[in-house]
């Protein structure tokens, strides 16, 4: 000690400084609100929008800006910011690209919330929000307005798996001077190659595959373009978001395991799906991969995986009473939102009550393929099967 302290202000103060030196593999979790500035030169000339240093905890730490970098290198970004939710990622997006009067387009296969959010904006902010044909491609020019700003995509649709044209989309918006947002979950980063395809905003919910223990909720923001990510930037700024020093921790410890198990996923849910196929309770598996679900060509031009998550549709004469007992019947397959984890999951929707078009009548159910033997997995269906 320099000078005798009181014992109440040892408790806060004190001379010791760790050595330096220390090294390991995992990244060092900081918490921090407050960031310490060792003079106010510093704190004067520290800019919060440039990563080079630190202001304030909520601006970014050690163990957030490494996780974006990661992210952004997993993707083939530049910039990366992190929100609390896949959701609060999507809200970021919309509230630094979209104002009162702008129009903003979503497929109609968007993920729920997305919809609702779109609902918001329309209802209670006077942005125009308008549906289109996931499969449209390259008509959708036709559909852009003078006061088009942003056009969402999603690659596949999360419930009825249909797989849009990223490229042509993004050739007629960048025409029109359009930014295209994507909504990349399904894929992780590893299975579509976004910014290579055109895509101008990458989405991307860690709670899914990044995470792949069923216990962090978060979100991300990828970008290319530097214009572009000041303008999420200020959102993220504005809107106060942030994450907790140990969900970031827990996200880059699975990095390394999730190419790894993403391709589990995947082996896993291919064999599920094609056992499916071939049952006469089944009209309709919705996988990419399979030649019966809408864009599949686009899947196998633009994409080099597909995960673990599909939906089948059951022949007309299954009631959603019938259906519901199926999916309460299994018992490996637990019943939940999300995928991305090592456990199976199973839910029911009413895709009429979602989506307009939706032409399909019979039930829908969505499945997540997790690590378990796929053989396991399919004796759990059968003796499911045989509740209908």
């Amino acid at each position: 000690m320099t000078e005798k302290k009181s014992l109440q202000t040892l408790l806060s103060h004190s001379d010791y400084v760790a050595p330096e030196g220390f090294a390991a593999l995992p990244v060092a979790i900081h918490h921090a609100s407050t960031v310490l500035f060792s003079n106010v030169a510093a704190l004067r000339s520290r800019d919060w929008k440039e990563k080079t240093g630190y202001t304030y905890g909520l601006h970014g730490t050690p163990t957030t800006f490494t996780l974006e970098a990661r992210l952004a290198e997993i993707e083939g970004g530049t910039h990366c910011l992190l929100a609390p939710s896949g959701l609060a990622a999507i809200a970021m997006v919309d509230l630094a690209f979209l104002k009162t009067g702008d129009d903003v387009l979503l497929p109609d296969n968007v993920y729920n919330p997305n919809r609702e959010l779109g609902n918001w904006l329309a209802q209670d902010f006077g942005i125009t929000v308008r549906y289109y044909d996931p499969l449209v491609g390259s008509e959708i020019a036709a559909l852009i307005q003078p006061n088009t700003r942003l056009i969402w995509t999603e690659a596949p649709g999360s419930v009825t798996m249909e797989v849009p044209d990223i490229p042509a989309i993004c050739r007629a918006a960048h025409e029109r001077g359009v930014l295209v947002a994507l909504d990349n979950t399904w894929a992780a980063g590893i299975a579509f190659a976004a910014f290579e395809h055109g895509v101008d905003i990458v989405m991307q919910a860690l709670t899914k595959y990044q995470s792949g223990g069923s216990d962090v909720l978060m979100g991300a923001i990828i970008t290319r373009d530097k214009a572009v990510h000041e303008r999420v930037e200020l959102a993220h700024m504005r809107l106060g978001l942030g994450v907790s020093a140990d969900d970031t921790y827990l996200v880059l410890r699975s990095l390394p395991s999730m190419k790894l198990r993403f391709d589990a996923h995947d082996r896993g849910g291919r064999r599920v799906a094609a056992w499916l196929k071939s049952r006469p309770e089944i009209e309709r598996v919705l996988h990419p991969a399979l030649p019966d679900c809408p864009g599949h060509a686009i899947w196998q031009r633009d994409f080099t995986g597909a995960g673990g998550l599909f939906s089948v549709v059951f022949d007309e004469r299954y009631a959603e009473p019938q259906t519901d007992r199926f999916v309460d019947g299994l018992k490996l397959f637990k019943i939940g939102y999300s995928w991305g984890g090592a456990h199976s999951l199973c839910v029911p929707y009413r895709v009429q009550a979602m989506r307009k078009d939706w032409k399909g009548q019979g039930q829908l159910v969505r499945f997540h393929i997790g690590l378990e033997d796929p053989d396991d997995l399919i004796a759990d269906i059968e003796r499911a099967l045989r509740l209908l």
